[in-house]
Parts: structure tokens; sequence; C-alpha cells
């Protein structure tokens, strides 16, 4: 049960810091935040029973689904801090660029607490712009300068950027880039900018990233099922989920380490490195094809044009399941130019992919996003559908 909460302006970190600091040090509840209907920062406190040393909740993203309450601990943060420091190979001062609520954004204050460094907060008032990271990332003093973005904020800002905002991006020692996958096309823009990404896989469950360019952090644990599924374990796995006993006996598990059972297909290579190939749910069968739609999405973002795409099964009583794309184009279109670029694109795909041709293709201008930064699935998949039946 939330005890009241009194919001805050969205800008003042100062009461996120302080409840943080004193869940941290045993001296409070449980913390959570949320933002109000006005837009401010509201630092809620949580019961969670059975769980002395919890920290904070935070929802995970909920992309594919309810939101689930993740319940994080002075062990698991404290494992995640100070494995991301050896990472990083130092401590220093974070620019937080992402919402507060989500995990990524937290874990920005709860390193700057550890380390005792002022984290300085990106005015989000008018959205993301490459002008507002600029302006946030000169108010930084330390040597070491640190911040996590997703793949969406990266590309914006390396879009045409002006010379103060790539300035200033080659001054951070390290930009964390997770919470989705990242284009190739990205990481080589960025690496040609002179930005060093650091890409890291993760989730609320293991307190943020805890796989770095795809190794696991010090004291992180990463196995492969032989069904695919990977498995992440270690110090930095969450106490399970609030008031969800079934969903915590469902995906973490203890056999002397603690473990997360993800959602997400992987490989693991010789040297230890982990390649995730997309979410266990991506398989999609087609007139008898089992056809990944994470490989799907990657042949159609190598195409001239694509800016990113996203790609389901519908339902079809042709195929049992048809694959379809939400694409985004670098170049702008809507209305009828959208529908016609749509089918051109399904045309063209057909010729050139073979089975791997999606059967629908929608056209936009960006993909469909969630506030933190991760495509909205949910409603990509459901427009998807929407236009195949239609047909």
């Amino acid at each position: 049960m939330s005890n009241p909460a009194e919001p805050t302006s969205p800008f003042n970190i100062e009461p996120a810091l302080t409840a943080l600091a004193a869940a941290l040090h045993g001296e409070g509840p449980a913390v959570e935040f949320t933002i109000g209907d006005d837009g401010a920062l509201v630092v809620g406190h949580l019961e969670t029973p059975g769980c002395d040393d919890a920290v904070a909740v935070v929802r995970t993203s909920g992309s594919t689904g309810t939101p689930k309450a993740t319940v994080l601990t002075v062990e698991s943060l404290a494992a995640s801090s100070m494995a991301t420091a050896l990472a990083l190979k130092g401590e220093g001062q974070w620019l937080l660029a992402l919402p507060v609520q989500y995990v990524a954004g937290i874990q920005v204050l709860v390193r700057s607490l550890f380390a005792g460094t002022r984290p300085w907060v990106m005015d989000m008032s008018g959205g993301f712009t490459p002008e507002a990271f600029t302006a946030a990332a000169l108010e930084l003093t330390d040597k070491i300068r640190l911040t996590s973005l997703v793949p969406t904020q990266l590309q914006r800002l390396l879009d045409a950027p002006s010379a103060e905002t790539l300035a200033v991006l080659r001054r951070f020692n390290a930009v964390l880039l997770g919470g989705a996958p990242a284009p190739a096309s990205l990481l080589a823009a960025a690496r040609q900018a002179g930005v060093r990404v650091v890409t890291t896989y993760g989730s609320a469950e293991t307190s943020g990233g805890c796989v770095y360019d795809g190794f696991p952090l010090e004291g992180v644990s990463v196995r492969v099922e032989q069904d695919g599924r990977i498995l992440l374990g270690g110090d930095t796995i969450a106490a399970g989920y609030l008031e969800s006993p079934e969903d915590t006996a469902s995906f973490f598990e203890e056999d002397g380490v603690r473990w997360y059972r993800t959602s997400d297909l992987g490989s693991i290579d010789d040297d230890g490195r982990l390649t995730v190939l997309g979410r266990a749910d991506d398989v999609i069968i087609s007139g008898g094809l089992k056809l990944s739609a994470a490989r799907v999405q990657d042949e159609l973002e190598k195409y001239d044009g694509v800016a990113a795409a996203f790609v389901a099964g519908v339902p079809s009583i042709e195929w049992g399941q048809a694959v379809a794309a939400y694409v985004a184009l670098e170049d702008q279109v809507s209305g009828p130019d959208a529908r016609g670029a749509g089918a051109v694109l399904e045309q063209e795909w057909r010729r050139t992919l073979g089975v791997l041709a999606p059967k629908t293709v929608l056209v936009a201008s960006a993909l469909l996003m969630l506030p933190n930064g991760k495509p909205d699935r949910l409603a990509m998949t459901s427009e998807l559908n929407a236009l195949h039946q239609g047909k």
C-alpha cells in the first residue's frame, strides 16, 4: 500500500535523492517514483512485506503486457553500482536524461549517491531535444562524465548534430545505451563521431544493465538454456515482484545463485560474449515456417531510407500468422503517400527477401514509443493487425 505522496518540481531532484538515500541506509521505506497529471515528479513510499531491505519499486515497461512492480534491494543496487564503476573504470558525475520512474533513471541517482557526486537533471519539459541535452551537458563539472540514453535519443543527437552537441557528446567518458537493441548503423555513426558508447543489456529485474558490450559485469553470471532462453544471475538480481508470488516463482529461481529468467533468446561465443537474438515470443510461424521477427527487422533496416522497423506476427486465415512490419522512413511521409510507400515496400521486399518478406507494411514518420524510450510493441502490433485484417 502506498502512503500519501507529495509532488515536487520535475527539475528538483532533491526529494528523490533524499528518499533514496534514506532507503539505502535503512532509515526509510522503499520508494516509487511516478509522474503526476501535472507532469511533476511524485515521490511515493511503499510497504514491501517480506523484504525488509527493499530500496525501490520499479514498474517494468509494460511493452508486452501489464507492468510488474519489481522490488530492488540494497544488495542488488549496491552490487550493480559497484560493478558499473569497475566496468567504467571510475565514478563520476551523471547526467539524468531518462525518466526517473524507470530503472535506468533511478540508477543514475543511485550511482550518484554511491559516488558522492551531484547528478545534473536535463530539462525535458519540451521533450528530448539536442539543444536541451547540450545545455544540460555543459553544466557538468566533474572530469568523469557519464549518462544513460536509449537508441532513439542518441539517434536524435547524431542526426545533423551541431558542433557544440558533438563536443559535449565526446566529453562523456561513457554513454550507456540500452532499453532497446541499437541498430548497427547507429553504433557505427557514434564511433565515427568519436562518442564512447557502451551497449547495455538488462532490465528492472537485474537492477538495470548488467551486460556491457556483450560481457557480464563483475559478479554477474549468464547462461543460455537448451531452448535458447537467456538467464542472468548474481547479486544484482531483484527480490521479485511486489504482491505477485506467481510471477516471482515463474521468473526467478535460486540454486546458490539468484537467477532471473528473461524473455529473450541468445547465444554465448567461445570468448564469453552474449549475443541477444530476440524475444522468445518473437518467433512467427507463417505457412509452417518459423521466422525470427528480429532477423526480419534486421533485414528491413539494411535498406536505404529505412530509419527503423518493428516486426510482428499478426493472425492470418491463409498463413496462420503473417509477417507484418511497422516501418519508419528517413524521409517523412503521411496520409496517401504513406500508404503508397507501404505498398511499394511490400512489392520490393517480396522480390528481394522471399519468405522473410512482410505481407503487410505500415509506413510512419517514427515508431511508436513508450515514455522510457522502448518501442510500444502492443500499440504497433494492434495497428498492424487492423491494417492486415482490413486488406
